[in-house]
C-alpha cells in the first residue's frame, strides 16, 4: 500500500512572515478555504497570542465547514519559571477553539542558555508541561523542535532529550526543524534516521530555504522516515522562505511514490499556486518549477522539434499532471517548428509561405525592440492576422491627447478618440491620471457600448523598458501591459521612440485580445494559447 505523507501548510503563519507579505483576515480565510478543498491535512492559521488578527481568523473559522483539513494554532512553550495554567500564550490557543496546537520549543542548548536565559533542565520541564497541559485539554499537539539540526550538531544528547520530553508528554508529532536553513540533505537524512531509533512518535520535517535546499532537505527527511512535511505555497516565508509545497508535493507523489493529496487533486496544484499568489498580491516567478509560467516553456527550435515528436524528450513530467500546460515560445531565435506548433495550438493553419512570412516579420520586429516571449497575446493576434481568418473588431481613425498643468495643481490629461465599429463611427473623450490612463479610459468608453466584455477586463501591470539608454529622452522604449478579466491573464507589447505610441500599441492589442476571447467563448471554442488561468 502506498505510504501517506501528511501535508502541513504554514502559509498563513510562517509564510506571512516573509518580506512584502501581508494577509488580511479575509485573505487568510480565502486561502485556508482553498487549501482545505485542495486536500491539505493541517492548516496553521497563525499565532493567536501574538497577533489579534490571527485570533480573529480562528474565531471566524469556527463558523465554517472544513472538509478535509484540521486547523492548527501556533505557540511557544510556557515561559521559564511560569505555570502552564496561567500562560497567556497557551490560554489563547485554547480560546481559539482549534483541534491542533503546534508548539515550538528550544532544542539547541545555545538558544536555551543565551536566548531564553534559563537552564537546560528548566527547558525540558517547559516542554513536558506545555505539551502535557494541551494534551490533557484534548488537543492534538505538534511539537516543532526549533533549531533541531543545529542543536543536534552541537549537543546531540540534549537535543534528543528535548524530543523525548515532548514525546513522553503525549505529542502526536515531533517535527524536526532546520530553522536557520543551512543544513545539507545528507545531514538531514542522517539525523532523522538517528532520531527514529530513539523516538516512537511520528516525525515531521520543517525546513527553510537559506541554502536553496529546503525542498531537497524535506525530501531527504521523508526518505529517512518523516511522515509529515511542513511548508508553504510558493515557498513564502521569512528571509529566503520555507520549503515550497508546490515542489515538495509533486516530487513526493510523482517521483517518490508517496500519497499526499486525495486522488485527482494534484492537477489543481498550478491553480492553487496562482490563487495564493493572487490573494497575497505577490508576483509568481515565471521559472518556478512545476507551476511557473515558464516551467514547461520551450524556445530552442531543436527542443520544440523534439517535443512535437515526443514531449518526454525535454519534459520530466507531463505538465497536465500538475495542472500546468506546455508553451512554445516564438522569437527571433526560434525556428519554423516553434511557429507551427504555436499556430496549431490556436487552430490556425499557416501554409509554407505564410509561415516563412511570419517568421521573418517576427525577426524584424524583434530587431526593432519587440519581444513576444512575454507578450503572447500580441503574438497570437499577429499569427491570426497572417492566417487570413481574423478581422479587426474596430478601426481607430485617430486619437489626440492634451496635458494641462497649472501652477500648484496636478497635471490633467485628456484623450480624444475617433473609431469605427462596422458602419458606426464613435467619437469620445475622457480624462485620466496621465496620458496612458486617459487613453485607456477613452478607448473603453468608446467600445463598451458595442462590446460589453470590455467592462470585465482591467489593466493590472504596466512596464516600460528603455531599449537604448545612450539616446536619453529620445530613446526607443518597449511597453508591456498585463490585463485580466477575472479568469485569464494576457500580455501585450508596443515599441516606439514615443512612449505614448508604444503604450497605445500595447493597449490596442489588449482590447483586441479581450474581444477575441469573447468571440471564442461565444463560439464554444477553447481560449487561445496566450490565455492562462489566473
Amino acid at each position: 500500500m502506498t505510504q501517506k505523507v501528511y501535508l502541513y501548510d504554514t502559509t498563513l503563519r510562517d509564510g506571512s512572515q516573509g518580506e512584502g507579505v501581508s494577509l488580511s483576515v479575509e485573505d487568510k480565510l480565502k486561502i485556508a478555504g482553498r487549501l482545505d478543498l485542495f486536500g491539505i491535512d493541517y492548516i496553521e492559521g497563525g499565532w493567536p497570542a501574538a497577533n489579534p488578527k490571527d485570533m480573529e481568523f480562528f474565531l471566524r473559522a469556527r463558523n465554517r465547514n472544513w472538509h478535509h483539513a484540521k486547523l492548527a494554532a501556533f505557540g511557544r512553550t510556557r515561559k521559564p519559571g511560569g505555570r502552564v495554567e496561567e500562560d497567556e500564550n497557551l490560554l489563547a490557543i485554547l480560546q481559539s477553539g482549534v483541534q491542533v496546537a503546534t508548539i515550538f520549543g528550544k532544542t539547541w542548548d545555545l538558544h536555551v542558555t543565551q536566548a531564553l536565559g534559563t537552564s537546560l533542565a528548566e527547558n525540558l520541564a517547559m516542554i513536558r508541561e506545555t505539551v502535557g497541559f494541551l494534551v490533557a485539554k484534548g488537543l492534538e499537539v505538534v511539537y516543532d523542535a526549533e533549531h533541531f539540526f543545529d542543536g543536534y550538531k552541537a549537543n546531540p544528547a540534549y537535543a534528543l532529550e528535548c524530543l523525548k520530553a515532548a514525546a513522553g508528554a503525549g505529542a502526536a508529532w515531533i517535527v524536526l526543524c532546520d530553522t536557520n536553513g543551512g543544513c545539507l540533505p545528507g545531514e538531514i537524512e542522517e539525523a532523522v534516521k538517528e532520531v527514529s531509533r530513539y523516538i516512537n512518535a511520528p516525525l515531521g520535517i520543517h525546513t527553510h530555504n537559506d541554502g536553496e535546499l529546503a525542498v531537497a532537505n524535506t525530501l531527504a527527511g521523508v526518505v529517512a522516515g518523516c511522515r509529515q512535511v511542513q511548508g508553504t505555497i510558493n515557498g513564502l516565508g521569512e528571509r529566503c522562505g520555507n520549503a515550497n509545497l508546490c515542489s515538495v508535493i509533486p516530487n513526493l507523489e510523482l517521483k517518490l511514490g508517496y500519497r499526499c493529496l486525495p486522488p485527482g487533486r494534484l492537477r489543481e496544484l498550478t491553480e492553487v499556486s496562482r490563487y495564493v499568489s493572487e490573494v497575497a498580491n505577490m508576483v509568481l516567478p515565471n521559472n518556478q518549477p512545476f507551476v511557473g509560467h515558464s516551467a514547461f516553456a520551450h524556445k530552442g527550435g531543436i527542443h520544440v522539434s523534439a517535443v512535437m515528436k515526443d514531449a518526454s524528450t525535454y519534459e520530466h513530467i507531463p505538465p497536465e499532471k500538475v495542472g500546468n500546460r506546455r508553451r512554445v515560445l516564438v522569437s527571433e531565435l526560434a525556428g519554423v517548428s516553434n511557429l507551427r506548433y504555436f499556430a496549431s495550438e490556436l487552430g490556425v493553419h499557416l501554409n509554407g509561405r505564410q509561415t516563412s512570412g511570419v517568421v521573418e516579420c517576427i525577426k524584424e520586429l524583434e530587431r526593432q525592440g519587440y519581444q513576444f516571449e512575454g507578450a503572447e497575446a500580441s503574438l497570437e493576434l499577429l499569427v491570426r492576422k497572417a492566417g487570413g481568418e481574423y478581422r479587426e473588431p474596430f478601426q481607430v481613425e485617430y486619437f489626440r491627447i492634451f496635458v494641462e498643468k497649472e501652477a500648484d495643481q496636478d497635471a490633467v490629461a485628456e484623450a480624444i478618440i475617433k473609431l469605427r465599429v462596422g458602419d458606426r463611427t464613435i467619437h469620445t473623450a475622457s480624462e485620466g491620471n496621465g496620458p496612458v490612463n486617459a487613453l485607456d479610459n477613452a478607448l473603453r468608453k468608446a467600445l463598451e457600448e458595442c462590446f460589453p466584455a470590455i467592462r470585465r477586463m482591467r489593466l493590472t501591470d504596466y512596464k516600460v523598458r528603455v531599449l537604448d539608454e545612450k539616446e536619453a529622452t529620445s530613446a526607443k522604449v518597449r511597453v508591456l501591459i498585463e490585463s485580466r478579466d477575472g479568469e485569464s491573464v494576457w500580455n501585450t507589447v508596443g515599441v516606439s521612440t514615443n512612449i505614448i505610441e508604444a503604450s497605445w500599441e500595447a493597449l490596442l492589442d489588449s482590447m483586441e485580445y479581450a474581444l477575441l476571447k469573447q468571440q471564442e467563448e461565444e463560439a464554444g471554442g477553447a481560449v487561445g494559447a496566450a490565455g492562462g488561468t489566473s
